[in-house]
């Protein structure tokens, strides 16, 4: 039986009052912007077997110099197996160097080499490009409120690095 706050959609049920709200179109959008902003960057990182959590060491690696695993992991919140692979791949493949600290050498400092900053710079150039277009008719207080809303989205204490900078770029 169906009732006014309840309609079939594709075989499925799903309560109107929820997926009528204005709200669901900036999620439907979210889903597709993200899909769009990650697709370029997918498609080159294919070419060397990576993925998505490639990418992101990579990003962050390239943004913090000198990055420990145990920042990272904080950074991306993944388990420490998880990172151990992609790690592994990406040091044996030459995009990451792991040096170990100079106050205790027990630690794994990591750093791009030059083929990781490369293939970063590549990424990074197609995501900015992707933004800056996006952004390219708002003005300081529309983006100010793009950020605010971005942020609003994380979850509360999520690691979040570089906020200083985000408002000057």
């Amino acid at each position: 039986m169906t009732n006014a706050a309840s309609e079939t959609v594709g075989g499925g049920r799903h309560d109107s009052t929820v997926a009528d709200a204005p709200s669901v179109a900036f999620v439907e959008l979210l889903f597709f912007a993200y899909r769009d902003f990650v697709g370029e960057p997918d498609r080159i990182l294919v070419r060397y077997g990576f993925g998505r959590a490639h990418h992101r060491v990579l990003h962050f690696v390239n943004r913090n110099p000198g990055l420990t695993v145990a920042e990272l992991l904080g950074i991306l919140d993944i388990t420490k197996q998880s990172l151990s692979r992609v790690l592994k791949e990406l040091v044996s493949g030459g995009f990451i160097e792991q040096r170990a600290g100079d106050a205790d050498r027990r630690q794994r400092l990591m750093f791009l080499t030059v083929s990781g900053q490369a293939l970063a710079r590549e990424l990074l150039t197609l995501q900015t490009a992707r933004i800056e277009r996006a952004l390219g008719v708002a003005d300081a207080r529309d983006r100010a409120a793009v950020m605010a809303f971005l942020t609003g989205l994380l979850d509360a204490g999520a690691v979040v690095h570089h906020t200083a900078n985000w408002g000057d770029n």
